[in-house]
């Protein structure tokens, strides 16, 4: 199933894709897209999609999730990636955490902050909590995943490493997570480490990896966060990215306001950005 969030921002109303592709309204059904819902999805498990109002039009995609209390990352797990930012794999898996106001549509635009020079790309398989998770163990972690989805980690490289202090100041800025199309069901996202992903900047592809080359796997991701905090319905895991970032290139290259990223991951839909400045 496609769970997903449609209308202006704020005031998005939940929805689901059919088998064709076309919106259909979920509002009759559930309230929204939250921490209820994915805690609680048997309410769902009888739905009949193609019964359900179709939504007019092309509307914007809001964030796919709503009521994100935490928005953890997981830095350097992909070993080419470590690679090419000059650092070394991590015994551990690194986190940080995004604020959830960088939380936005897939295809709302990037905002370049105010002075940036280093702002970057990172396609990133992003994985929402359903059931609650506390010291569970990696053979049963992934049970407690309500879905998957495509996250672009945008990152201010010279907030994040040349500010002083933690990763999380070049990660937070306004529209720097944008989450979606779609929420995907485990059990039609298939495996999550077998997932093909890319991102093209002004239609050049950059990023061309899969999930299987992660050094932490989702399970042990899952299981890893949940020995250190209580990981609730909602929360948001995004999981690291392939080689092909802005800040890995040579010479590196950085967004600019007017460019174009467009990234996916296979089965859980695309996402399309412009860049502008913030005023």
């Amino acid at each position: 199933m496609k769970l997903l969030r449609y209308g202006d921002p704020g005031r998005e109303k939940p929805g689901v894709l059919d088998s064709e592709g076309r919106i259909r309204d979920l509002g009759g059904i559930v309230g929204d897209i939250g921490p209820a819902l994915l805690a609680a999805p048997e309410s769902l498990a009888d739905l009949d999609i193609e019964s359900l109002p179709l939504v007019d039009g092309s509307p914007r995609l809001g964030p796919c999730v709503t009521g994100t209390g935490k928005f953890m990352c997981i830095g350097l797990n992909y070993a080419d990636h470590a690679a090419e930012s000059g650092m070394a794999v991590p015994s551990e898996p690194v986190l940080f955490m995004k604020a959830t106001s960088a939380i936005c549509g897939p295809n709302d635009p990037i905002i370049i902050p105010r002075g940036s020079e280093k702002t970057d790309w990172e396609v990133e398989l992003g994985v929402v909590i359903g059931r609650p998770a506390k010291y569970v163990s990696e053979a049963d972690a992934l049970g407690h995943v309500a879905g998957y989805c495509v996250i672009n980690d945008v990152s201010e490289r010279a907030y994040q490493i040349e500010r002083q202090g933690q990763w999380t100041k070049g990660k937070s800025c306004d529209n720097f997570g944008p989450i979606g199309p779609w929420l995907v069901t485990p059990d039609e996202a298939g495996d999550p480490q077998n997932l093909g992903m890319w991102l093209d900047v002004n239609g050049e592809r950059l990023q061309d990896g899969s999930s299987r080359t992660m050094v932490y796997g989702v399970a042990f991701l899952v299981s890893y966060l949940s020995r250190f905090m209580t990981l609730h319905p909602g929360d948001i895991i995004s999981t690291g990215t392939p080689p092909g970032v802005g800040l890995g290139l040579k010479p590196p290259r950085y967004l600019k306001p007017g460019d174009r990223v467009d990234l996916g991951i296979e089965g859980l839909g695309s996402q399309h950005q412009v860049c502008v400045a913030d005023v």
